[in-house]
């Protein structure tokens, strides 16, 4: 891999996501149709800089706005969600060094990310008695370093990564992250993942075997919940943006369809309509379903200032705020990319669901990508929220 950019500010991280998505939109269906994993693409992403966009200047990254990220992983998915999906939880444990790394690790990982270094995932469990029953553990030896035992699943990004943060719990039960090199001895993943969404994110599984942990390599998560924090609200602003980007994709592909390869309707015909553009009723629901992916694509930037005004001023109010702003916008997005996932064929007609032109996908990514929490607690937490002034828990997810 050639030497990365470094990109310097919100502009050009923008400009930059922009003509990925443009080159990354082309062969998105060819990729999820033959689940051809993305690996050109990662290595042009590490090389674009866009990966170090949010390490702090301090230690030389851009340090952009929280709605510069969510733009970014918007246009993202919008021409690829397996591809946008990818990169959410280098963001995330990114974020987490920045919370609880000391300096030295700060200034260790941050400039292995400024390298196009890639950061994975080993979080999730599978048999657990919740999403936060986390059973990995992560053991103390005489001289200070650690080892660590478990099994991970939906382990997205972890394929592709360059280090793979593991969720773990320590001797006295607190959750750590522990920041282990893909080839770390003991550490095998395995590219098991058949979701039948989100094909090509190889979220599979990773398995730990008493592999060898150093303790200037290990984060303690736990006191990341202590006091107001933004790192839930960050962690979902992404997941809402990715299901915003679907929706565009998917809105986008209905209108060129419709205009390029749709008949009319018969009594449209009739009526002296001779294209399907021109049929009202078909108007009429594209205008439904633009109001409803402003609706996602405003309340996600919305959501995304709240988040950087938080940051600017953090007390327990502003993170509340921000958490709850971005639970609106991830309950809209996400209702908004499966509905539009589905009416894409409403609009676009039969020859629509042919497989071999792959426009399932859109539905099918956000299927699977919406299962990754349930919406009707963030709405439960809204309206707490609204009702009864009760701030939003501080659990990593909202």
């Amino acid at each position: 891999m050639s030497a990365p950019v470094v990109i310097g500010g919100d502009g050009e991280a923008l400009a930059v996501a922009a003509e990925l998505a443009a080159d990354f939109r082309k062969d998105a269906a060819e990729r999820d149709a033959v689940r051809r994993l993305p690996h050109a693409e990662l290595q042009r992403l590490s090389a674009s800089g866009l990966l170090g966009v949010t390490v702090p200047a301090e230690f030389g990254g851009a340090d952009v706005r929280a709605e510069t990220l969510a733009e970014i992983f918007r246009q993202l998915a919008a021409a690829d969600a397996s591809l946008a999906q990818i990169p959410q939880s280098h963001f995330v444990y990114v974020n987490v060094l920045r919370r609880q790394g000391t300096h030295e690790q700060q200034k260790f990982f941050f400039g292995e990310v400024l390298r196009g270094k890639r950061f994975g995932n080993a979080q999730s469990e599978a048999g657990t008695k919740h999403v936060q029953d986390i059973r990995t553990r992560l053991a103390r030896r005489p001289d200070g370093s650690y080892v660590l035992d478990g099994v991970k699943h939906y382990s997205t990004g972890a394929l592709f990564a360059h280090w793979i943060p593991v969720l773990a719990r320590a001797d006295d039960d607190t959750l750590h992250v522990a920041y282990v090199p893909h080839d770390a001895p003991g550490l095998t993943v395995v590219d098991d993942w058949d979701g039948m969404g989100q094909r090509t994110t190889a979220s599979g599984t990773v398995r730990l075997a008493s592999v060898p942990v150093p303790a200037d390599r290990v984060v303690p998560h736990h006191l990341t919940f202590q006091g107001p924090q933004l790192h839930g609200a960050v962690a979902q602003l992404l997941h809402a943006a990715i299901d915003a980007g679907i929706a565009s994709g998917a809105l986008g592909e209905a209108v060129e369809f419709v205009r390029t390869k749709s008949r009319p309707w018969f009594e449209s015909l009739d009526e002296g309509h001779p294209t399907a553009a021109g049929d009202p009723l078909l108007i009429q629901r594209f205008g439904e379903l633009a109001i409803r992916v402003r609706a996602a694509d405003a309340l996600l930037a919305a959501a995304a200032r709240s988040v950087d005004a938080a940051r600017a001023a953090l007390t327990d109010d502003s993170a509340a705020e921000a958490s709850i702003a971005v639970a609106a916008a991830k309950v809209t997005a996400a209702e908004t990319a499966v509905e539009i996932g589905s009416a894409l064929f409403e609009v676009a007609g039969t020859r629509a669901a042919l497989d071999s032109l792959g426009l399932h996908r859109h539905w099918r990514d956000a299927r699977t990508h919406t299962l990754h929490d349930p919406v009707r607690w963030k709405v439960q937490h809204i309206g707490r929220y609204v009702l009864n002034g009760t701030r939003p828990p501080r659990h990593g997810l909202l």
